[in-house]
C-alpha cells in the first residue's frame, strides 16, 4: 500500500490540477508516443507561443482530476499515455496546435478533448481546428460591417457624378429658349400692328349707305 506521504502527494497533485483546469476554456488530449525530442521540442514551443499549457499526466490521475470537476465519459480517451493540452485564453488554440502537428507529424494523434465543459471527440476537436483564428474572425466582421458601407459610398459618388453629366447636358437646350421667344414675339408683332387697318374700311362702308335713306 503507498504510504500516506505518497497518498498526500498524490491528493495535493489532483488538487492543484483541479484548480488550474477549472479556467480553461478547451483540452485537446493527444498520444505523443514515438515522437523524437526534435519533434516534442518544437510541439511544445508552439504550444507555450500560442498560450496553451502541455504536459503528459498519468491517466489515473486525470479521471480522479475530471470525476472531480464533474466531467464523465473519458475512459477511452485515457487509454496509453496522454498528453493534455489546455489553454486558459484561446479556446480554439488547443485544438489548433494539436491538429496542425499531428498532420506534420505520423506519431502524434489526438484522442479527443473537452470543448466548454463537455467530452469532445476527435472530429469534434478537429472541426473546432478548422475555425478561423479570433484575429481572422474580427478582420472577417469589420470588412462585413464596413463593406456595404462602402458599396453605399461608392454608389452614392457615381449616382452624384452621372447626375451632374446629365445637368451638363441639360443646360444647353435651357439657354436657347429665350432667343426662340424673341424670335417668336418678333414673328408675333406685325399681325398685331395690321390689325387697325380694317377699321377705315368698315367706317367707308357706313358712311355710303347713309345717303341712300
Amino acid at each position: 500500500m503507498p504510504s500516506e506521504k505518497i497518498l498526500e502527494a498524490k491528493k495535493k497533485i489532483v488538487a492543484d490540477l483541479v484548480a488550474d483546469y477549472k479556467e480553461a476554456l478547451s483540452f485537446a488530449f493527444v498520444d505523443a508516443r514515438g515522437l523524437t525530442v526534435e519533434q516534442d521540442t518544437k510541439l511544445r514551443n508552439e504550444m507555450r507561443k500560442n498560450g496553451v499549457c502541455y504536459k503528459v499526466v498519468k491517466n489515473t490521475t486525470l479521471n480522479l482530476v475530471f470525476k472531480e470537476l464533474g466531467i464523465e465519459g473519458l475512459d477511452e480517451m485515457f487509454k496509453g499515455p496522454t498528453a493534455v493540452a489546455y489553454s486558459k485564453e484561446d479556446m480554439m488554440a488547443p485544438a489548433k496546435v494539436s491538429k496542425k502537428f499531428a498532420d506534420e507529424f505520423e506519431k502524434l494523434s489526438i484522442k479527443g478533448g473537452i470543448i466548454e465543459g463537455k467530452v469532445a471527440t476527435v472530429a469534434e476537436v478537429e472541426a473546432l481546428a478548422a475555425v478561423p483564428s479570433k484575429d481572422v474572425l474580427l478582420s472577417q466582421i469589420v470588412y462585413a460591417l464596413l463593406f456595404p458601407i462602402t458599396k453605399l459610398a461608392m454608389l452614392s459618388k457615381a449616382v452624384a457624378e452621372k447626375l451632374e453629366e446629365e445637368g451638363g447636358v441639360a443646360a444647353a437646350p435651357a439657354e436657347e429658349a429665350p432667343a426662340a421667344e424673341e424670335a417668336k414675339a418678333e414673328e408675333a408683332a406685325p399681325a398685331e400692328e395690321a390689325a387697325p387697318a380694317e377699321e377705315p374700311v368698315a367706317v367707308a362702308a357706313e358712311a355710303t349707305e347713309t345717303p341712300a335713306e
